[in-house]
């Protein structure tokens, strides 16, 4: 690792965003370098421990971030090779037509973006073949047109979700199988063949996979191109800031502090910034020069702005028979997902969850306290747990956003309670509905800790929005190529980029936009 190298491109972070490009520019033929904060993730039993994963957080950044009051929190970021990825759920969902539109909601509008689904759409494609998708397109109504069919098919339900799936469509609505990136193939009877690398356990939503079977970035990208010849990848490598010519119009350097200590200067024809959406608009900002006085891209102010992070709500219902299920996560449904007939404006969409299991009710219990029934001990209900995740959109609100301070550290600004009435009903949609699907009725209870709801703040696994994309320099910062408009050798590929989040997990179209902009610089590079 010598600092006077140079690179085609410079890309910071490995996860959905910086991964995927890097995969692309590699095959390519490009000079490519990734930059990596953290470690490999090591591969060992806590894996695959609630009480390690949930309850200590064993492998949450140890970093304190500040509310708008100053308060310090711990956010829910991980660094490693793979990024977010790593303990991602792998829903790997596209973003609906509607979504590229403006929308219309109770609590604002959601703007449009400056591209279509059309636009998008053969690199969702090929997104979802990259990273192993199980689907069938055609399933949701809600979906847009797709130009192929998914390569796997869908992961089948086990007993008590094809009920609940059974159920469900009873009642006139639409549930599909849950797009999910793994490696699994299974057999007639829905059972994982000798050759499948998943063993079909309960441990994919939140958790790294010890097996590797989960498509993370890491897997489906970083590892398959590290020996080529012309592909770089140094971990424990901070950036700190990305210093430019004297003209302000080309990044010259990604200033760099390593684990041991020195301080390393990179180069490259291109760099690509995909560290998240709150660590790369604090990049940026932390980069401020007097061509730059408000932060490196930002003539527009809009860097750190219009942060957005989904209105989630993570439940368990009780089943009044046992759910035995080992891999909840293999349904969704989207009825609601742009309205409902007593209401006008976007719910969002119901998925499940990975099971509920003994540790974490434990974890939960005092937060129950009074909530349920004698007959429902606590003892008895992971045995009976059934999980949900419901998803309403966000919107980017101006001061919603990312600052740093003069020591460089991050503080987030956040209105928890922007747009919260679609998810809200979407809720009471789920609650109204319990007694048909064979559940105990109001006995819908919140698993705060998988959202670590003692500091909702730190909840930031959907971050989106700080580095917006569009037409106008005057109000985004990228342009439809995610190449900063102030400067010419500047690109963010991760989440930052959306103007929008919509009601579904960004993960898919994070991996689409990096195989879309690695074509442009794969171009570009010649």
């Amino acid at each position: 690792m010598a600092d006077d190298q140079h690179y085609d491109v410079v890309i910071v972070g490995t996860g959905a965003g910086g991964g995927t490009l890097g995969h692309r520019l590699a095959t390519s033929g490009a000079k490519v370098l990734w930059l990596e904060r953290g470690p490999f993730l090591p591969r060992e039993r806590d894996n695959w421990s609630t009480q390690a994963v949930f309850v200590r957080g064993k492998y949450l950044a140890p970093e304190v971030w500040y509310d708008a009051h100053g308060r310090d929190f711990q956010p829910e970021v991980n660094y490693y090779v793979g990024g977010n990825t790593k303990f991602y759920g792998a829903a790997l969902f596209r973003l609906r037509p509607e979504d590229f539109g403006e929308l219309r909601h109770h609590g604002g509008i959601s703007p449009a973006w400056p591209i279509s689904y059309d636009e998008l759409e053969p690199y969702y494609t090929e997104a979802e073949h990259l990273y192993l998708v199980h689907g069938h397109h055609g399933e949701d109504p809600t979906e847009g047109h797709a130009s192929k069919q998914y390569a796997y098919p869908p992961v089948s339900h086990e007993p008590r979700i094809q009920q609940l799936s059974d159920d469900l469509e009873k009642l006139g609505l639409h549930p599909f199988h849950l797009p999910i990136g793994v490696n699994l193939d299974e057999d007639e009877e829905g059972h994982p063949t000798r050759t499948s690398a998943c063993i079909r356990c309960d441990r994919l939503d939140g958790f790294p996979c010890v097996i590797d079977a989960k498509s993370d970035s890491q897997v489906i990208c970083v590892d398959p191109v590290l020996s080529r010849s012309n592909v770089t990848l140094v971990t424990g490598a901070h950036v700190q800031r990305l210093e430019t010519d004297e003209s302000g119009h080309t990044v010259t350097g990604v200033v760099t502090a390593m684990d041991d200590g020195s301080v390393t200067t990179f180069t490259g024809d291109i760099v690509v910034v995909a560290c998240g959406a709150v660590n790369s608009a604090a990049l940026l900002l932390r980069s401020r020069s007097d061509r730059h006085p408000d932060g490196l891209a930002n003539s527009s102010g809009v860097v750190g702005r219009h942060y957005m992070r989904h209105n989630n709500i993570a439940l368990m219902a009780v089943s009044r028979e046992p759910n035995p299920t080992k891999f909840q996560k293999t349904l969704a449904m989207n009825d609601w997902y742009l309205g409902a007939d007593d209401w006008g404006y976007p719910l969002g969409g119901i998925q499940m969850l990975g099971k509920s299991d003994d540790e974490e009710i434990h974890a939960q219990a005092p937060r129950w306290a009074g909530r349920l029934s004698p007959e429902l001990p606590f003892e008895v209900l992971a045995h009976h747990a059934v999980d949900f995740w419901l998803c309403g959109e966000d919107l980017p609100q101006p001061d919603n956003r990312v600052t740093v301070d003069g020591d460089g550290a991050i503080h987030l600004s956040i209105n928890e309670q922007n747009n919260v009435e679609g998810v809200k009903r979407l809720r009471h949609k789920l609650d109204g509905m319990l007694d048909q699907l064979g559940m105990h009725e109001h006995h819908l209870l919140d698993r705060s800790l998988y959202l670590h709801k003692s500091m909702p703040i730190g909840a930031t696994a959907h971050q989106a929005g700080t580095v917006r994309f569009g037409r106008d320099p005057a109000s985004s910062a990228l342009d439809v190529n995610c190449k900063a408009h102030d400067v010419d050798n500047l690109y963010v590929v991760d989440t930052s980029f959306f103007p929008s989040i919509g009601a579904v997990n960004p993960s898919l179209t994070a991996i689409a936009n990096s195989l879309r902009v690695g074509d442009h610089l794969a171009q570009r590079l010649g």
